[in-house]
């Protein structure tokens, strides 16, 4: 709409209950008729509407309400179209604003908006309401008046409206004037006053009454509540202290029910006398506060922590050395090592408590601290649940990733606020005993920082010459360690902090080879997701070639979590079938598993197709297990240059230089002349360059590839070889030797050559599947591997004989 500019009228105009009036926006607020209210007002056309207006005859004015508060200068389109025409009784400017006692006088509707500046002026129409004056509309009335006496006698209301509203006998006017008074939103009130029937009105008003009563007599309610529980409070503190004083008064002393009942408990709970009598005196100290010093807190919690440790409580020890056996093996496959050392551990308990029970002779420490060191997923943790179970006692863990602070392995001192005991006086409290077994989870991923060394803080926890007295901050007497089980777990040993690691016995954890894994899912994984999912064994089967499949194919890792997780996928998609009203068995095979798991997302190494000049057979070991991998020699003119990649660590770099030096060093052996390299490039790479490789094992796969490219004949692509070379040619030891020899095996390979000193690990770890299959040739000069895996290859030396 354009700005219109007219002069108005010294008075305004009527015709059939039409005006043309100024009119003012208010931001919130609804003014009602038949009341009155003082306004602000501070916009500046709203000041000069109300100055036009307070200068005519009738000082009379429209305001109407904005539809949205933020708008500051607001436009026809903004404003709500029914509004209330007043009357300015008087104006009193204040500061940069004018306020103005306005008087509330009938409810008009705004046709048309005549003028924009210098304020906004309408020509506006007086409406008629619907009003009845029958018994309903009396007795509606009625209950307004009843339910506004209880808002009125409940609460500071406007007395002058109230005045005004017992003086008056109209319907209409009691509804407007008792929705003034309403503690309700602008639209709530914006639409009362659009309510042209009265007898509707009444209702609406009623509603938002009965509402406002109640919530006022539920904070009554709560105001005496609190009240009584104040004064209840203020009259037994001035009581209480009282009390205290004719007690002092008299030198007697009277105990609290309270009090009592800690100082049974002290006695109850049968801890050392040193620390009961510490007790009693914090209890004491605790008897002459108030219960209003905040101090009191702290010390009714410090004593409850003391009566709440097991001191004097200890679980019964189960040392059948044969339950123990059968429970290990009903828990895990495999871990032949960890379980044989573990049975040791228990054997030795078992025969020192028999031998001291005995002699009478008073319990010996036990001095060894057990961890487990291993790749992800192999079952440290659950192992240690298992030897709980074993053993009869609680299972306490207590995770140490990430732990950089002292205070969460000593406490805090109490002084503090929100201060609480260290993690390992937490977790005898939660075990409730005290020889429980103790898992300190990850511990290789400690840190430390300005707050301190946790792992320093564990030393005297973990070593048994100190732990019968463990110190914690907080509880400030010393704790009994002596009897709790302490397992420990990692990844690695390497970043354990030396002085931890000398208290450890490290038992290790290799990774499960394929035939393992296959065992545990047919054993226990499968059961456990298929009851997992809500799914009974006639829901679902799986074949063992699908389980072989999803090893092989869908999952790359030393332990069986992710093949867990596979399986778990499998059974979910059962679960939804079925659901969807497919009741038939789904029995899963190698060739449908595609189904339930999507595309496979690894392929098996095998062996190379044929054999090669200048291509090697390694054998790699990975944290998802072993693997076999083929390294590729290039020779092109150059000036003897040597290139490296494949994404090699700077061990596998330094072992593929010392290889070069070493077939330099053999030029007569292999037939070469005497500066063959100063010619020639050469080029050495291990594919899956994306995937990081280090290590010196592969030293003589290095050598052999080279050797095969200068002297140019094929290596028999059926021969894997490991083994870390040096340059006079030896054959060093290697480790990881089980999980290479089945990835070998796996791969289809027929001979292996290893370093001599690995015979003695082919008694203890390989599987004898993998022995029969496989020929061995073990070495000790690389003089010995040439002839072995090099076609047609002559040497001129010889230093020892092939092995099988």
């Amino acid at each position: 709409m354009p700005d219109i500019i007219i002069p108005l009228p010294a008075s305004p105009k009527s015709v059939r209950n039409e005006h043309i009036l100024p009119v003012i926006p208010l931001l919130n607020g609804v003014v009602f008729p038949s009341t009155e209210t003082i306004l602000g007002f501070g916009r500046e056309k709203s000041k000069r509407a109300l100055e036009n207006a307070y200068d005519a005859t009738r000082r009379q004015v429209i305001i109407v309400l904005q539809k949205s508060s933020v708008v500051a200068d607001p436009k026809p389109d903004t404003l709500e179209s029914i509004a209330v025409l007043c009357e300015i009784d008087r104006l009193l400017p204040f500061d940069q604003e004018i306020n103005a006692l306005v008087k509330g006088i009938k409810r008009v509707k705004i046709l048309e908006y005549i003028a924009l500046e210098p304020f906004l002026s309408a020509r506006v129409v007086e409406l008629n309401e619907t009003i009845e004056n029958d018994s309903e509309t009396m007795a509606l009335t009625n209950s307004v008046i009843g339910e506004f006496k209880k808002l009125v006698s409940g609460k500071q209301v406007d007395f002058l409206n109230f005045m005004n509203l017992m003086a008056s006998n109209a319907p209409e006017r009691i509804a407007d004037q008792v929705a003034s008074t309403l503690n309700l939103k602008t639209k709530y009130k914006q639409e009362l006053l659009e309510t042209l029937n009265v007898k509707e009105r009444l209702r609406k008003v009623i509603a938002y009454l009965t509402e406002e009563v109640k919530i006022m007599e539920i904070e009554k309610n709560i105001s005496v509540k609190v009240q009584e529980k104040f004064d209840k409070n203020y009259k037994e503190n001035v009581l209480r202290e009282k009390l205290k004083s004719i007690e002092a008064e008299l030198g007697e002393e009277t105990e609290t029910k309270e009090i009592k009942e800690l100082k049974e408990k002290i006695k109850k709970v049968a801890m050392p006398k040193d620390i009961e009598e510490k007790a009693l005196k914090e209890l004491k100290k605790l008897q002459q506060m108030s219960q209003f010093n905040p101090e009191a807190g702290y010390v009714r919690n410090y004593i409850d922590w003391l009566i709440e440790l097991p001191w004097n409580v200890e679980t019964p020890n189960h040392k059948e050395i044969q339950k123990a056996e059968e429970i290990l093996e009903q828990d895990h496959f495999g871990l032949k090592k960890a379980k044989d050392r573990i049975l040791e551990y228990l054997s030795i308990m078992k025969l020192k408590e028999e031998k001291e029970r005995n002699n009478n002779k008073t319990k010996t420490k036990s001095s060894t601290i057990l961890c487990f060191i291993g790749p992800p997923g192999v079952g440290k943790t659950s192992l240690g649940k298992s030897i709980a179970r074993a053993l009869g006692r609680k299972f306490v863990k207590m995770s140490l990733g990430g732990i950089r602070d002292e205070a969460e392995i000593r406490g805090h001192r109490k002084t503090y606020v929100g201060a609480l005991p260290g993690r390992i006086i937490q977790g005898m409290k939660t075990a409730g005993t005290k020889n429980p077994v103790f898992m300190l989870d990850e511990i290789d991923k400690i840190g430390n920082d300005f707050r301190g060394d946790p792992s320093s803080a564990l030393l005297e926890a973990l070593d048994p010459e100190q732990n019968y007295q463990f110190s914690d901050h907080y509880l400030e007497v010393p704790f009994d360690l002596s009897n709790v089980l302490f397992i420990a777990t990692g990844n690695m040993f390497e970043t354990i902090p030396p002085a931890l690691l000398d208290r450890l016995e490290i038992i290790r954890f290799s990774g499960y080879i394929d035939e393992e894994k296959f065992e545990i899912a047919r054993q226990y994984l499968v059961l456990k997701q298929i009851e997992a999912s809500g799914l009974t064994p006639e829901n679902i089967e799986f074949k063992n070639s699908a389980l072989k499949a999803v090893i092989r194919k869908y999952t790359r890792e030393a332990g069986v979590r992710n093949l867990e997780r596979e399986i778990a996928k499998a059974c979910r998609k059962v679960a939804r079938m079925i659901t969807s009203g497919d009741a038939k068995k789904n029995i899963i095979t190698e060739n449908n598993l595609h189904n339930y798991l999507g595309v496979r997302r690894f392929i098996d190494t095998i062996a190379e197709k044929k054999d090669e000049v200048g291509v090697s057979t390694g054998l790699a070991y990975t944290e998802a297990g072993g693997d076999i991998l083929f390294i590729e020699v290039a020779l092109m003119p150059g000036k003897g240059n040597l290139t490296l990649t494949g994404q090699l660590g700077d061990v596998m770099k330094e072992s593929a230089q010392a290889a070069f030096s070493y077939v330099r060093s053999r030029y007569k052996e292999l037939g070469l002349e005497p500066n063959f390299y100063q010619k020639i490039d050469i080029h050495i790479h291990v594919p899956e360059g994306a995937v990081p490789k280090d290590g010196p094992s592969a030293g003589i796969a290095i050598a052999t590839a080279l050797a095969s490219a200068f002297v140019k004949k094929p290596i028999n692509r059926y021969v894997g070889m490991t083994g870390e070379i040096t340059l006079r040619g030896s054959v060093m030891e290697i480790g990881g030797l089980k999980e290479k020899l089945v990835a070998a095996h796996r791969s289809g390979l027929k001979e292996i050559i290893l370093p001599k000193n690995n015979k003695k690990d082919l008694e203890e770890d390989v599987p004898k599947y993998v022995l029969r299959d496989l020929k061995f040739h073990f070495v000790e000069k690389m003089d010995q591997v040439l002839p072995i895996a090099i076609h047609s290859f002559t040497k001129r030396k010889s230093h020892g004989k092939t092995k099988k």
